[in-house]
């Protein structure tokens, strides 16, 4: 032990010795380009004097960033979390300035611009020395990814209990079982492609069904809690409270969160001892970072915010993540300046915010929940369930097959090839899952294809008035609720989706499923009432080329789908082999129909737009050319992917229908792990390490590309 210690002791200082002269001659360097910034009295001095400026300078900024550096983080995170990105250069900046005053006789001097610059790059070229010296170093390894993470391994990974196997789930948000088949034919998710196709290939791929409301609110509630009863849509209006439920608000997820827990009587699938990483809802973990639902606490009680810290508290994370980021705000607007000039269609507009909400759900959110997820892998916590919104949110502007979409997939594999790469080096083996809340369907939207929106062919069917300027509609993707938590901002809805006063429907859209509700009657209204106030209303949404059918309570039939031309037929009546209405949407449909019947808080008129099998293509009633919300195509198709050594999620090789059988099944992987004990060993094959001029080391955070 004496001699381990002492081994320890010296590769710590081989790696301080290393890093430190590094930094010495990267700053040498920097002085002798930039013109602003100097390590020479006014007088000049010799090369021995000028070398010894400079190793005290890098020595003092190095210092500096590992005591001062923390602290500033930690009190910044009483401020918008977001505003660190922006503010990490200026600080690195700040810490090397006053590193410089401090070299005696006053040898170093900057102006701000340089100081900015000369930090970045210290910071970065540092941290990738301190990695290459600790590289073969597992101690090193490890000890730098407890750091990164804040986090130390709990008691209960020690001793005989850790030799179990804990598990993983990555949700892919977004990613459909077609989509992510083409992805690893194509070459752009090589990692999963090896677990697949490659020698000593060790896991399964298999589609499952979502619920009508094919969106993370109602998947991730059910995957992580057992129950999405009587989540009817991505947002919705209820009557009862007059309160307007959108998934992506904290004060809603965190209402849906307690609803679905006094349902099932059970905290969720991460209790006790898990952990959750970017989701929507914490699924009963104690372990909580970037989750929306308790994104609305104050105090000791929200730890959500805690994986920001975890994170940032290293300077280099923090200049490299910014650097991404900014990298991302320019990706995409050449991007989105490419399409408007070749004239792509569909084409959606992505101007405005968007490409600072795409940066932050592609590098900030992402860099921060794998890191945390890989401290919880080093921690050894028996579960761990993390959402990557990356995907999901740029296939609703540019499309699920887009070019655009594909470069997301390429990084996202890179992710999760890291995260496999740590899990060798964790106290117990792990199973890694990953999984998918929903797919997308690609289309031109409702409004693009027929010049108005479904708000606007309410109104007119109504006989009220339509805005001469339809207003846009919120894209309901699950990184602008992530954003707008980060800056403490409340997620409010445009003017056209609050609940009006007197007797005007409220129209909500959730992708391609459209909700109508009238706010001055308590109960659902029938047909027949809604026929006797605006009888032109049913037939003309039916009619409409863009919508595929409907759903109302008739008082004398009961539930009923309206179909194309008006075709009708009493919901209970639906089959699989006769579905009539619904036949277009495939098998099960008209199951997925009844149960969101059922539910306290359906609206008065549910919408689903039109679907083409031959082409896969729906017509969002949102501002998205890749939508899910409703039935049609591959939104409704998500996958699981788990290794061999758990059992199959249907015993008869059949798909998973709805969130809550898939529950079942994530619970079962999780019990068939606990029981294993000592004798398990992890069979499938590590994951090829990306290539090194693709990926930064994994104790080093992560990079989307080589351009950032």
């Amino acid at each position: 032990m004496a001699e381990r210690r002492w081994r320890r002791a010296g590769g710590a200082g081989v790696r301080v010795v290393a890093v430190w002269a590094v930094s010495s001659l990267t700053m040498l360097a920097l002085a002798a380009l930039l013109p602003d910034f100097r390590l020479q009295s006014d007088d000049g001095d010799t090369i021995t004097r000028t070398a010894v400026t400079a190793a005290w300078g890098a020595g003092v900024f190095g210092l500096l960033s590992a005591l001062v550096w923390p602290l500033v983080v930690r009190a910044l995170l009483l401020v918008p979390a977001f505003v660190l990105g922006l503010l990490v250069f200026f600080l690195n900046g700040s810490l090397l300035l006053l590193a410089l005053r401090l070299i005696p006789d006053g040898r170093g001097e900057a102006d701000p611009e340089n100081a900015v610059v000369v930090a970045a790059v210290m910071s970065a070229v540092a941290s990738a020395t301190s990695t290459a010296v600790a590289v073969r170093d597992d101690d090193a390894y490890r000890r730098r990814l407890y750091r990164l993470t804040d986090r130390r391994r709990p008691r209960s990974a020690r001793g005989a209990g850790a030799s179990s196997p804990g598990v993983v789930f990555l949700q892919l948000d977004g990613v459909g079982h077609d989509v992510l088949l083409r992805a690893t034919q194509d070459g752009l998710m090589p990692t999963v492609a090896s677990w697949l196709h490659g020698p000593g290939a060790g896991h399964r791929l298999a589609p499952w069904r979502t619920d009508w409301s094919s969106q993370t609110g109602s998947s991730q509630l059910a995957l992580l809690h057992g129950s999405n009863h009587d989540v009817p849509a991505f947002r919705w209006y209820e009557k009862d409270t007059g309160q307007l439920m959108v998934s992506n608000r904290p004060a809603s997820a965190a209402e849906l969160q307690r609803r679905a827990v006094a349902r099932t009587g059970d905290p969720g699938l991460l209790a006790p001892g898990g952990a959750s990483r970017g989701n929507l809802f914490s699924g009963g973990a104690g372990q909580l970072a970037l989750v929306l639902s308790v994104a609305a606490r104050r105090g000791r009680g929200n730890r959500s915010r805690a994986g920001y810290f975890a994170y940032f508290s290293d300077p280099a994370n923090a200049v490299r993540t910014a650097l991404s980021f900014v990298a991302e705000v320019a990706r995409e607007i050449g991007q989105s300046t490419r399409a408007r000039i070749r004239r792509e269609t569909p084409r959606v507009r992505r101007g405005g915010l968007y490409p600072f909400i795409r940066a932050f759900a592609t590098v900030v959110e992402r860099d921060v929940v794998v890191a945390a997820v890989m401290g919880d892998v080093l921690a050894g916590r028996p579960a761990v369930y993390a959402d990557l919104v990356a995907y999901d949110e740029v296939a609703h502007h540019s499309g699920p097959y887009s070019r655009d979409a594909a470069k997301v997939l390429q990084r996202l594999d890179r992710a999760i090839a890291l995260i496999a790469e740590v899990a060798q080096h964790a106290p117990r083996p792990y199973r890694i899952v990953l999984l998918s809340d929903h797919g997308q369907s690609p289309g031109e939207t409702f409004r693009s294809r027929y010049g108005l929106t479904l708000k606007d062919l309410v109104r007119v069917a109504c006989g009220l008035p339509v805005p001469r300027r339809a207003r846009r509609t919120q894209t309901g993707a699950e990184a602008r609720g992530a954003l707008r938590s980060a800056l403490h901002r409340p997620v409010e809805e445009p003017a056209e989706v609050r609940p009006p006063r007197g007797s005007d429907p409220v129209v909500l859209a959730s992708g391609n499923l459209g909700l109508i509700s009238f706010p001055d009657r308590p109960y659902r209204l029938s047909r027949e009432e809604i026929d006797r106030r605006h009888p032109a209303l049913l037939q003309t949404l039916a009619r409409h080329p863009g919508i595929g059918f409907l759903l109302v309570r008739s008082e004398e039939h009961g539930s009923v789908v309206i179909g194309p031309d008006g075709e009708e037929a009493p919901l209970d009546d639906l089959t699989d082999d006769d579905a009539g209405p619904l036949a277009a949407f495939g098998p099960g449909a008209a199951d997925a129909v009844r149960r969101t019947d059922s539910f306290p808080h359906v609206a008065d008129i549910m919408v689903n737009s039109m679907y083409e099998p031959s082409t896969g293509e729906v017509h969002a009633f949102e501002e998205q050319i890749g939508s899910h919300g409703g039935l049609g195509g591959e939104q409704a198709r998500p996958f699981l992917l788990s290794p061999l050594t758990l059992s199959a999620p249907v015993e008869d090789g059949g798909e998973p229908v709805g969130a809550e059988q898939v529950h079942r099944v994530l619970r079962r992987w999780l019990r068939e792990c606990q029981g294993l004990g000592e004798t398990v060993r992890v069979v499938q094959e590590s994951p090829p390490r990306p290539q090194a001029e693709e990926a930064f080391p994994v104790s080093e955070g992560l990079a989307p590309d080589k351009n950032g």
